[in-house]
This record gives C-alpha cells, sequence and structure tokens, in this order.
C-alpha cells in the first residue's frame, strides 16, 4: 500500500541562539530592522518535508514513495533515502542547481526564523505523477508552487485520494487556488496558525471545511495535540507529553508520516492522528527532522 510523498528535498543547516527573540526585535523599530544573532550551535541534517515524512513513514513499516527535485549535491540524500528503503523512482536530478536549503535559527522558546533557498525544488513539477495502480494515497505537502497545483491536479485525476498539507507554501496561493486543493483533496492537514490563515483566504471555517466532501480536516497544536474535524464537529485528540523538548524541526513532518501510515491501512482518522501525536513527541526530544527512532511498540490499540 505505497504513499505517494510529494514534497521538498532540502538540506537543513540548523542552530540555536540562546535568548529569545522577542528580547531582541523592538516592534516599534522592525521598520530599521537590523538584528544578528550569536548560535553557538550549528550542524547540517537532511531535511525538506517529502524526505522527512519518509522518513517517519519507513521507520513505521510503510511504503513511502518520493516525488521531489534533488541537486547537483544530491547524491548522499538520494543514496540515503534509498538505504532506507525509499522509493525514489520519481526522484529527479536537477544538474544545474543545488538541493534546495533551508538555515533555521531557534530560541529557547522553540520559535525559528528560517531561510529557504528552493534550487532544484523549482523543477519538481516536471516530473508528473506516475502511472500506477498501487498508490492508495498520498500528500501533498510543501513543494515548488507549480509542483503543488500540478500534482495536486493529477493526483485527482488519478483517483489518488491525499492530504493537503501546505505547511510554510501556504501563502503562496490566494484564495481561489486554496480553495482548489481543498476541492481536490480528500483531508487537509495544518497547524493552527495555517488554519487561522487558511480560513481568512478561503473565507470558510473550520467546520465549514469538514461539512464539504472532505474526510477530515486535522488541526495540529503542538504540545496540546490536535483538533479533528469531521462533519462539523471538532474532537480535541490529546498530546503525549516529550522526554524532552530538544528541537521542534519536523515535528509536523514526523506527525504527517504517522498519519500516512494508518492512512494506508484504512484506521479511523482519530486513530492516525493519536499515533501522529506519539510519534511527534519522539521527533522533539531529538535533534533534526530524520534522528528520531520509531519502534512497533508505539502504534495505538
Amino acid at each position: 500500500m505505497p504513499a505517494l510523498i510529494c514534497g521538498s528535498l532540502a538540506f537543513d543547516t540548523i542552530t540555536n541562539f540562546r535568548g529569545r527573540f522577542a528580547q531582541q526585535i523592538l516592534p516599534e523599530q522592525v521598520h530599521i530592522l537590523n538584528v544578528s544573532f550569536l548560535v553557538p550551535t550549528l550542524r547540517r541534517e537532511f531535511g525538506g518535508c517529502a524526505g522527512n515524512i519518509a522518513y517517519t513513514l519507513a521507520q513505521l513499516g510503510g511504503e513511502p514513495v518520493v516525488m521531489a527535485a534533488l541537486g547537483s549535491d544530491g547524491a548522499d540524500y538520494l543514496s540515503r533515502l534509498q538505504g532506507l528503503g525509499v522509493d525514489t523512482s520519481c526522484v529527479r536530478v536537477e544538474p544545474g542547481h543545488y538541493t534546495a536549503q533551508a538555515i533555521i535559527i531557534t530560541d529557547d522558546d522553540n520559535n525559528q526564523i528560517t531561510a529557504f533557498h528552493p534550487g532544484a525544488m523549482m523543477q519538481a513539477h516536471l516530473t508528473p505523477v506516475p502511472k500506477r495502480a498501487d498508490l492508495d494515497v498520498g500528500i501533498i505537502a510543501p513543494d515548488g508552487r507549480d509542483a503543488m497545483l500540478q500534482h495536486a491536479e493529477q493526483m485527482h485525476a488519478a483517483g489518488i485520494p491525499f492530504v493537503f498539507d501546505p505547511g510554510q507554501g501556504l501563502p503562496m496561493f490566494d484564495g481561489a487556488e486554496l480553495r482548489g486543493f481543498v476541492e481536490r483533496a480528500t483531508w487537509v492537514a495544518v497547524n493552527d496558525y495555517e488554519a487561522r490563515m487558511l480560513c481568512e483566504r478561503t473565507g470558510l471555517d473550520l467546520a465549514q471545511l469538514s461539512r464539504s466532501h472532505l474526510q477530515g480536516v486535522i488541526v495540529t497544536l503542538g504540545a496540546d495535540g490536535c483538533e479533528l474535524w469531521v462533519r462539523g464537529e471538532r474532537t480535541h485528540v490529546p498530546g503525549v507529553p516529550a522526554a524532552q523538548v530538544v528541537d521542534p524541526t519536523g515535528c509536523g513532518d514526523a506527525f504527517r508520516g504517522a498519519l500516512l501510515y494508518g492512512l494506508e491501512r484504512g484506521w479511523p482518522l482519530a486513530r492516525c492522528v493519536a499515533l501522529g501525536n506519539r510519534v511527534g513527541a519522539l521527533k522533539i526530544a531529538c535533534r533534526g527532522g530524520q534522528n528520531h527512532r520509531v519502534g512497533r511498540d508505539i502504534l495505538p490499540p
């Protein structure tokens, strides 16, 4: 039961600022903003939404098929995915581009500032959704703008039910485009901030969105778990306490990998997101988006 994961592959340069952004950025001076953050720690990790989602799904025993683009510097990443058992037949390599790069600064409150260079990701639309009868579910995760639009249309036309997960790509789209994604999707997954922006731009609240053809709208709430909206009714699925809070990078992607695992198996949506909460708590205790270990004992009853 393979899952098609459309999204970015990127290298993450992750740093930590020992302080709070709120103490360094003066609201009344943002029109002349000029700040510098001392970041004593720095490391480079494999990242990108598609890579992070596929990592968790593979750890759980799922069958991720990654559809994304790498640059000329992406050979190690391709080998890593293949070593994890990920199907990379839909990963294209663009020799004239770098792999997408994210530079992330996290403060002591786990707030993040990110600079992102898209690189090869902007060519991801050149790979069409494959004609495969074995693809039972998919996800449209943050990617190049054209790739997200085209792959959603192609997945819908192919009859593949998919999760619309706009993430940090949401601001690229206007209300009409976002409504188009929703109309083609089977589920929508957003965090609480993205949910507010999605509602504002579409002119629909979460209850209205969930009363449409959608089988569910999932709103993640960090440590508080998530909201599950089905047919206009809201259910709160409690969070799982983390052993420690180390790095929030990739927590949402880990949640979505678990979500896809459950959807692959036809689980009720509440069971899928309960697993997502458990995996998210594991991920936040590890640095980077692809270093947590997920055992089969984590599966909910």
